[in-house]
């Protein structure tokens, strides 16, 4: 199992192209999967009277329109090729999200190689069946939806030509209260859409992305920051890129525990079934010729003669030679 990370950059670059390659660096250094960012034209995306959400405006002036803190946070064409070759030279996939028709057009001449699809368009059908008209992965994110809405989504996507679709239980709430996670949704997903199942984060720390996995989630994306300080609407719900390492190496670890679901003895553990088990042993001084019972017969460590699970078979039967005490019976003995 490989769990697909998605460092969510986002819009935490502030709309600075220097910023966004500090934020591609840390991604790499992370060793996530994915960096993504935001593709979308301010004045496509938000109406001149759109409020902000209470969490952004906590974050940012509270006297500034939507509009004008979207339009900031906007990075030019230019930009993406920039930041996209500078993510092949860090080893890192260039991914990133785009909210119009247009913006989507662009990012397919970019040339890119999986679209995610963020909660706010998933009503958007005529986005969602142009991004499926490219024919490649998609991932969509479900925050805010209903089954139906999440059904008529994935079967758009499906009936107009995307290759695969993953799709992503998500709560859009900045920072996520843990009450409202609610991951057993994956399980319902899995239950209604044969497809794979991962989780959009937006709870602070790293407990729940990796209670995600343990869970069997198959993508993760996680919003990350250069500072958590920083002014803007999402660096507070975000990890700092120690944090990031944190989460991506936890994750790594719990697909190396999840392991098969075969139960059998790992190659790490044999050596202590010597240690830790019992065998059958001498009580005390056995004669030759004296019969086993139960006064001189005992189960001690180590566990490399015959097993505990032979003691009543052994009781009865005759000593073929002498024994001292906490001596190892022979297997001979059980032969008849």
């Amino acid at each position: 199992m490989h769990t697909f990370i998605i460092a969510e950059a986002g819009v935490n670059h502030n709309g600075s192209l220097e910023l966004a390659k500090k934020l591609i660096e840390a991604a790499a250094e992370a060793k996530a999967d994915a960096v993504k960012f935001q593709t979308f034209n301010a004045k496509k995306l938000v109406s001149v009277n759109a409020p902000k959400a209470e969490y952004q405006k906590q974050t940012t002036d509270s006297k500034e329109s939507q509009l004008d803190m979207i339009a900031k946070l906007q990075l030019s064409e230019q930009d993406h090729y920039i930041l996209q070759e500078y993510a092949n030279e860090k080893g890192i996939l260039f991914l990133s999200s785009a909210f119009d028709e247009e913006s989507a057009d662009f990012l397919e001449k970019l040339g890119m190689p999986v679209y995610k699809i963020p909660s706010g368009e998933i009503t958007n059908l005529r986005l969602l069946k142009k991004i499926a008209g490219y024919h490649k992965d998609v991932i969509l994110s479900c925050g805010m939806s209903t089954l139906d809405e999440i059904q008529r989504a994935y079967t758009t996507l499906v009936e107009h030509g995307a290759k695969s679709v993953s799709i992503l239980h998500c709560n859009t709430q900045y920072p996520t209260p843990f009450k409202d996670v609610n991951l057993r949704s994956m399980d319902y997903l899995r239950e209604h859409f044969d497809c794979k199942i991962g989780y959009s984060d937006h709870t602070l720390g790293i407990e729940i992305p990796l209670a995600a996995v343990a869970m069997g989630a198959e993508v993760i994306e996680k919003h990350f920051t250069l500072d958590t300080t920083m002014e803007g609407p999402d660096h507070k719900a975000s990890l700092d890129p120690e944090q990031l390492k944190a989460m991506v190496s936890g994750i790594r670890n719990i697909e190396m525990a999840l392991g098969t679901k075969k139960k059998e003895v790992s190659e790490s553990e044999a050596a202590n079934r010597l240690i830790a088990r019992k065998s059958l042993v001498a009580a005390r001084n056995i004669s030759k010729g004296e019969v086993f019972t139960e006064e001189n017969l005992t189960m001690k460590r180590p566990g490399n003669g015959i097993g505990c699970e032979y003691y009543d078979d052994l009781l009865g039967k005759v000593a073929k030679r002498e024994y001292e005490a906490d001596a190892l019976i022979d297997f001979e003995e059980m032969e008849n």
